[in-house]
């Protein structure tokens, strides 16, 4: 039997939780603290609860941090379109207004990564700083995925395994979502996640019909790298970005390797900071988040950001 997505989703803490319309969508946000905006973007299989530990670090800090549901995900509506990159960072501009801003910082890991290097390209007005965590640059990517499996393992080459239809989300549900946390656990460092981190996000990718919905990102993003829509889309995100950008990446990331990443900077046309983190696989911000919130944190902070 499938969660409520209410018990599911909205889990206590030192955060409120509210629902903001962007985009023509609604979305599940949860909110802490008071001061500019940062706008943290979930990954696959994950939901806003990834940045717990972000949430109230970057509030100490003197930010107002607000993790969203991608659309599909979580508490967030999930219509039956609107699951490209486009549409993403269109709903994640929208949030920054309806939020009351008029930018923000922008972090994004996994997916919600390629949200944010999206929004920057797209709506450059709507991003003050960019943080990309565990995810390189669309065009970087892209190029991985049209290599084939010469440069795809089995676990890099995971968004290839959910272009059939049907059969992924089934498989991603079966036994209580386990295949969730076979992912958590062959992406991540050793000793991550604990039974308790992995049953929550187990029970997330539960809620009908988040399993299919999340996978539908992965289907867009390769069936239109020869379709029009897809080849408009490699020409605009030729744009370079023009926001200070940190780039973060695990040393030990089984699932998108640091040197698939590296060399994004070329993408950058503003200061520009790449980090490869010792010891830590594709969730940093969780696996070890006291040095990853001292990082996120201290670029924030630091006014001169290429250093």
């Amino acid at each position: 039997m499938a969660p409520h997505a209410e018990s599911a989703i909205q889990i206590d803490g030192p955060w409120t939780h509210r629902s903001v319309t962007a985009n023509g969508t609604r979305f599940h946000v949860a909110t802490c603290g008071d001061g500019p905006l940062v706008l943290l973007l979930h990954g696959f299989p994950e939901f806003w609860w990834t940045w717990r530990n972000q949430l109230t670090a970057l509030s100490a800090a003197g930010f107002r941090a607000v993790a969203a549901d991608l659309r599909g995900y979580g508490g967030s509506d999930k219509p039956p379109r609107g699951y490209d990159l486009i549409t993403a960072a269109a709903d994640a501009a929208g949030l920054i207004r309806s939020l009351g801003e008029a930018n923000a910082v922008v972090v994004g890991h996994d997916w919600g990564g390629l949200v944010a290097w999206t929004l920057a390209s797209y709506f450059p007005k709507a991003a003050r700083r960019l943080a990309v965590i565990s995810m390189a640059h669309p065009l970087q990517l892209r190029a991985t995925v049209v290599g084939g499996p010469l440069r795809l393992s089995a676990r890099t080459g995971y968004p290839l395994a959910f272009q059939v239809p049907m059969l992924p989300e089934r498989q991603l549900v079966r036994d209580g979502a386990a295949r969730v946390g076979e992912y958590l656990s062959a992406w991540s460092s050793p000793g991550w996640p604990d039974p308790e981190t992995e049953r929550t996000y187990r029970r997330a990718m539960r809620v009908p019909p988040v399993a299919h919905t999340a996978l539908e990102y992965h289907r867009w993003f390769v069936r239109s790298t020869f379709r029009t829509d897809g080849l408009q889309y490699a020409r605009h995100m030729r744009a370079p970005v023009q926001v200070p950008t940190l780039h973060l990446h695990g040393a030990a990331d089984p699932c998108l390797p640091a040197a698939l990443a590296r060399g994004a900077g070329r993408y950058v046309e503003a200061p520009y900071r790449w980090k490869v983190l010792d010891g830590l696989g594709h969730f940093p911000h969780e696996e070890r988040p006291e040095a990853f919130n001292a990082e996120l944190t201290g670029w924030l902070s630091d006014p001169e950001p290429d250093r």
